[in-house]
């Protein structure tokens, strides 16, 4: 096994909503997507956040987009409008996820270079 940074394996986009953050993580490449089921769980997720004072973190499986689709209640002081720090909202947070160290299969690893620019089609 080799360890790399979730960064390695998917990418990322977050949002805000109130005090509420949502994170999905998309897999690059089909291939990828167990190594983010069996990973990538709400518990590692809420640990990067308990700090902020996130409370909850729900996970939702969207395994057609081998995706993970993150909420995590209070995470964001108070939300946009009731905080002075700007830099813990929504799109900066998809960096702190993706930070998570996975386990990749040797085999697999040595293959991700060409998995991450897969997910691209093509130009003719």
């Amino acid at each position: 096994m080799t360890t790399v940074p979730l960064h390695e394996v998917a990418h990322a986009r977050a949002g805000d909503k109130g005090n509420r953050l949502n994170v999905c993580v998309v897999a690059y490449h089909p291939d990828l997507w167990p190594i983010l089921l069996a990973q990538v769980t709400a518990e590692r997720v809420h640990a990067l956040f308990r700090h902020r004072g996130a409370t909850t973190v729900q996970r939702y499986e969207l395994p057609n987009l081998h995706a993970l689709n993150f909420v995590v209640d209070e995470a964001l002081e108070g939300g946009v409008n009731a905080s002075l720090n700007l830099d813990i909202h929504g799109k900066t947070n998809s960096f702190r996820v993706l930070s998570l160290l996975v386990d990749v299969p040797d085999a697999l690893a040595l293959r991700l270079p060409g998995l991450r620019s897969a997910r691209w089609p093509a130009l003719p």
